[in-house]
């Protein structure tokens, strides 16, 4: 293998990785002033919406949905039962597979975090074109892990 070739793939400006991992940080951070005052997380806010469209989802599911392993969702959905946002039981028919539920105080926040993905759509440097085409090359991309 010629050594340049090699040197230059290890550069941090040549890795698709780096820019996916600092983009996806800096635009979690762009959502705090509009989570903060809804007492929530970016990881517990994903969550919720899961939970806003679903209302009963297993754990399971849940960390498939959002692509988290137990050890990072057993936190979120603990806080989030601890805040009273949603429930945590085993379901009567499978002993085995644990079920969260949102509760009507998880249902009401739904009103309150309408606001936030427009107002985070104010602060990306994306016009509804380029948002399309990152949004569906990102699905793209996590489609080819959903299939290994």
């Amino acid at each position: 293998m010629d050594t340049l070739f090699e040197e230059n793939a290890l550069k941090l400006d040549n890795q698709l990785c780096f820019p996916l991992y600092a983009a996806s940080r800096e635009v979690i951070k762009l959502y705090r002033p509009f989570l903060d005052p809804l007492d929530l997380t970016y990881t517990q806010y994903i969550a919720m919406m899961v939970f806003w469209e679903e209302e009963t989802v297993s754990v399971k599911r849940l960390g498939k949905r959002l692509y988290l392993d137990s050890g990072t969702l057993t936190p979120v959905v603990k806080s989030l039962e601890q805040k009273g946002l949603v429930k945590k039981y085993r379901d009567p028919e499978d002993e085995r597979v644990v079920l969260c539920e949102i509760t009507e105080k998880g249902q009401a926040l739904k009103q309150e975090a309408l606001s936030v993905p427009a107002g985070l759509s104010k602060c990306l440097p994306l016009d509804m074109a380029d948002a399309a085409k990152l949004y569906e090359l990102l699905y793209k991309l996590l489609d080819t892990f959903e299939k290994n």
